[in-house]
C-alpha cells in the first residue's frame, strides 16, 4: 500500500547506487508517516488445518467413550488441541504485517491484532536498503526469524522487502509492499534528524 504521493525517480546516492534507495526533493515534502503492509493469503489454508486439528481434539473429548483406553484418549485430545492452537497462532500471527515509519521510529505489527510487535527508534538506524527478493528459504521459514549470520526478519510472503541497517551491526528485514518507497522515506527521515552523517 502507498499512503503518500509517489515521487519521481531518485537521484543516485553517495554510495554509487542506482538511486532506488534514495529520494530527491526537500524534507518539506516528507509525509508525517509512511505506512506499508504485506499479506499472504496462503497462510489462511494453514490456519484452516490448525482449526481442523483443534476441532478434532474437541470432537474426541466430547464424543469419544472415556471408558476404553483413558490414557491414549487424553493424549490424543491434548495433542490435537495443542497442535491446533500452535498452528493457528503461528499462521494467523504472520498472515499480515503492517509497517509504520515516522520521524522517531519504525514500528512493525504482525497479524491482524498486531502481535508480535517490534519498535525500532530511528536513532539506532544507520541506513536502509531495498531487497528485491526475500524468500522463506533464505530465512528458514515464515514468521519472525533469526539467523546469526543474517540478523532478524519478519517474513510473511516471498517478494520485495526492506532491510534496516542498525548501529550495532545487525540488520532487520521486513517483507512489505512498496518497499522502495519505504526505504526512501526512511532515508529522508534520517537526513532530517540532527547529527545524522551525510551519505549514510
Amino acid at each position: 500500500m502507498r499512503d503518500h504521493p509517489h515521487e519521481g525517480a531518485a537521484a543516485p546516492d553517495e554510495h554509487g547506487g542506482d538511486g532506488r534507495t534514495r529520494a530527491g526533493g526537500s524534507s518539506a515534502e516528507l509525509p508525517d508517516v509512511w505506512r506499508g503492509s504485506a499479506t499472504n493469503r496462503v497462510q489462511w489454508l494453514l490456519a484452516a488445518v490448525g482449526a481442523a486439528c483443534l476441532a478434532l481434539g474437541i470432537e474426541l473429548a466430547v464424543d469419544s467413550s472415556w471408558t476404553t483406553g483413558l490414557a491414549p484418549l487424553v493424549m490424543s485430545v491434548v495433542g490435537c488441541v495443542a497442535a491446533g492452537l500452535l498452528v493457528l497462532f503461528g499462521t494467523l500471527a504472520f498472515v499480515h504485517v503492517a509497517v509504520r515509519v515516522d520521524r522517531e521510529c519504525l514500528e512493525v505489527r504482525c497479524g491482524h491484532i498486531g502481535v508480535p510487535r517490534r519498535r525500532i527508534p530511528l536513532d539506532t538506524v544507520v541506513g536502509a536498503d531495498f531487497a528485491p527478493q526475500v524468500t522463506p528459504r533464505h530465512w528458514g521459514g515464515w514468521g519472525y526469524r533469526w539467523r546469526p549470520e543474517q540478523g532478524t526478519a519478519v517474513v510473511v510472503r516471498r517478494g520485495e522487502g526492506l532491510v534496516l541497517r542498525l548501529g550495532d551491526g545487525r540488520t532487520f528485514t521486513i517483507t512489505v509492499d512498496d518497499a522502495e518507497d519505504g526505504v526512501r522515506a526512511i532515508h529522508r527521515f534520517l537526513r532530517t534528524r540532527k547529527g545524522f552523517p551525510a551519505g549514510a
